[in-house]
This record gives C-alpha cells, sequence and structure tokens, in this order.
C-alpha cells in the first residue's frame, strides 16, 4: 500500500501507471522534440509524482540536446551509480540507450520497491538488477515484488513490469529497445521480450559481474564528481517516487 496525505492507495495498478507515465515523458525526451534530450541522470528521486499520481521527469541539470541518430560528445561522467549503464561508464558518452538502461533500473525499483544497491541486503540480493536477472533465469521474478504489497497485485502485470525492467536494463545496449518499444510492451500491443533469452541468462550474469568490475573501480578511478550547476534539483513537485519506494 502507498499512502499520500493519510490517503492508502493499492500500487499494483498505481506503479504500473506510474512507469507508463516515465516511459512516455522519456519519449517525448528522445523521439518528439527538435532535438534529442539526453537526460543522463533518471532515477527514482528525479520522478515527481502529484496528488493523482501522475509522474513528472525532473532535474534536468545534467541533460544534453544532441541530433536525432547522436551520442552525447561530452566525455565526463555524470550521473548516479546503480543507475549508469556500462557502456556510458567506460565511454563518458550517453545515448538513448543508457537512458534507457537507467529508466529499467527505475522500473524494477517501482517493482521491487527497494534501492538498485542495497548492501543491508543478504551478498546475491545487493545488486537490484543482478538479482531479478537470477530469478528470471530460474523461471520466476515474482518473489521479488515489494513484499510491502502483500502479494495483492495482478501477476501478470507485474511480470510485464519486471520483465520489461530486465530487457532495458540489459548490461549490453545491444539488446535495449527502444523507449517506443517498451511503451508498445507496456500497453500490452506486443508480447513480451525476449523469451528466448532465459537460456543464456548465465551470459548475462557474467555481463553484469564484469559491468560491476569496470563500473567501480572506473568510477574510482576517476572521482567523478558533478559541478555544483549539475545537480541542481527540480523544484517543481514536492513528492518525489522515491520517498514511497
Amino acid at each position: 500500500m502507498l499512502r499520500l496525505r493519510g490517503y492508502p492507495v493499492h500500487l499494483s495498478k498505481v506503479r504500473y501507471n506510474i512507469d507508463q507515465g516515465l516511459a512516455s515523458a522519456l519519449f517525448y525526451l528522445h523521439e518528439e522534440w527538435e532535438q534529442c534530450v539526453l537526460h543522463r541522470d533518471i532515477k527514482s528521486s528525479n520522478v515527481m509524482l502529484d496528488s493523482n499520481f501522475q509522474c513528472e521527469l525532473g532535474d534536468f541539470g545534467l541533460a544534453r540536446l544532441v541530433d536525432h541518430g547522436e551520442k552525447s560528445q561530452t566525455t565526463i561522467i555524470a550521473g548516479t551509480r546503480g543507475y549508469m549503464a556500462l557502456e556510458y561508464v567506460t565511454t563518458g558518452k550517453a545515448s538513448k540507450e543508457s537512458d534507457v538502461y537507467s529508466f529499467g533500473v527505475v522500473a524494477l525499483e517501482i517493482a521491487c520497491g527497494r534501492k538498485p544497491i542495497d548492501f543491508n541486503l543478504e551478498s546475491s540480493q545487493i545488486e537490484l538488477v543482478k538479482w531479478v536477472w537470477e530469478l528470471y533465469g530460474e523461471g520466476k521474478v515474482i518473489p521479488a515484488a515489494d513484499p510491502k504489497l502483500n502479494g495483492e497485485f495482478d501477476e501478470k502485470s507485474m511480470e510485464c513490469l519486471m520483465i520489461v525492467g530486465l530487457w532495458c536494463a540489459h548490461p549490453d545496449y545491444k539488446f535495449r529497445p527502444s523507449i517506443q518499444q517498451t511503451i508498445q510492451v507496456l500497453n500490452l500491443e506486443v508480447p513480451w521480450p525476449f523469451s528466448h533469452q532465459r537460456c543464456r541468462w548465465p551470459h548475462i550474469l557474467l555481463l553484469l559481474d564484469y559491468f560491476q568490475h569496470c563500473s567501480v573501480k572506473l568510477l574510482v578511478l576517476k572521482e567523478v564528481k558533478p559541478s555544483p550547476q549539475e545537480i541542481t534539483k527540480s523544484s517543481q513537485s514536492p513528492h518525489p517516487l522515491q520517498q514511497y519506494l
């Protein structure tokens, strides 16, 4: 259950709608403006909810404008650990695919009700993306659903949300969907993705281990810190999604 101003709201549908709203916002940034807007810092604390749980994507302090079909030429890494794709960490160049990766992590946060990295959990569950991938490889993702929901959710919608999150957070950017493809799956207009990937999940876990090693090593070596101007927070809404997860 989710509470805002004292009123309980059942989350099985609300969370799904929040993810659809975030996908629509990202689609506008990537495809519908005259230039492509790469956000570069999509995370739950930058997703704002109004009193009706309609979401807005805030904090554009790190965003970059690029021509459609191009990547950012900036090579300075700026973002939040746990939300950054491997290719962005290694090259410093943001892209639509790296934004989609961050979106996938947020989708898993919404479904699982936890942070992308949580050292208070047992070792197998510390990294959210890797943990859900492991469950998916075993043919089960529902156990990763937020326990605060007490099992009161539509399993098909929950599984769809998690699988979309995994698809978007695939360690190999070439296997990630566009945000338009993501919306089509969330709207149940096309079948769920990569059912054949289950047989490849050990390979995916190896990629994730490599991702973790490279991310930690590179971030420590580069000691990248955003400037005060880059970390300016949006004040359009007082209700960040993160506070409800």
